[in-house]
């Protein structure tokens, strides 16, 4: 069976919107769109590519989809050439409520029925990457329907915005499988494994 995995940037206050630039999502008044991009350098970019290394399919939201399939097209010559015609070949999977049209190569739109869809993809793939794509990412959150949790966690504090952990989360063990990386800039890695049973409590 394949391996879901969730890849997200996030600030050290849980909020994900818009990391890449000041235009990708600016409901609710979004004003610091691009916050990620002052605070990339090259330990983030290494760890990032590493990362994709074995990812066979892409799993996206309509909003991330629409994005990416507006920007990625265009940059196999550019600097992220090599991102660029790894996400082009890939498969790629979204979920959406609409029906909308898919032009980027590969694209299929889920059924929907989402999760049943979501577990079919485990038996075609071995590692399907699930990048932003936030309000999606709380079904899976709910569903307890993912492998692995990638977050990048940067020194900045926004006090609103789309988080990580919004409406979706229930009780969940995540057991923690590398070792911390640190960025020079002060963003942190941390990769996990989703744990079977829920959180214990005790006294202290």
């Amino acid at each position: 069976m394949g391996l879901i995995h969730i890849d997200l940037f996030t600030t050290l206050d849980g909020v994900a919107q818009a990391p890449g630039g000041p235009d990708e999502d600016t409901e609710n008044g979004f004003a610091f769109g691009g916050w990620q991009a002052p605070l990339f350098d090259e330990v983030v970019g290494e760890q990032v590519g590493a990362g994709m290394a074995e990812m066979d399919a892409l799993l996206l939201g309509r909003r991330t989809y629409d994005i990416f399939a507006a920007y990625w097209p265009q940059q196999e010559e550019g600097v992220d050439g090599s991102i660029a015609r790894l996400f082009n070949r890939l498969p790629k999977y979204v979920a959406s409520r609409q029906t909308p049209s898919l032009e980027w190569a590969g694209s299929t739109l889920l059924g929907p029925d989402v999760v049943a869809a979501v577990r079919e993809l485990r038996d075609r793939h071995a590692n399907i990457h699930v990048i932003g794509s936030l309000d999606f990412v709380q079904t899976l959150f709910a569903e307890r329907l993912f492998d692995r949790l990638t977050l990048w966690v940067y020194p900045i504090l926004l006090g609103g915005g789309k988080k990580v952990f919004a409406h979706g989360v229930v009780p969940t063990n995540l057991r923690l499988i590398e070792p911390v990386v640190a960025s020079p800039k002060g963003a942190v890695m941390q990769r996990y494994a989703l744990a079977e049973g829920t959180p214990r409590v005790g006294h202290m």
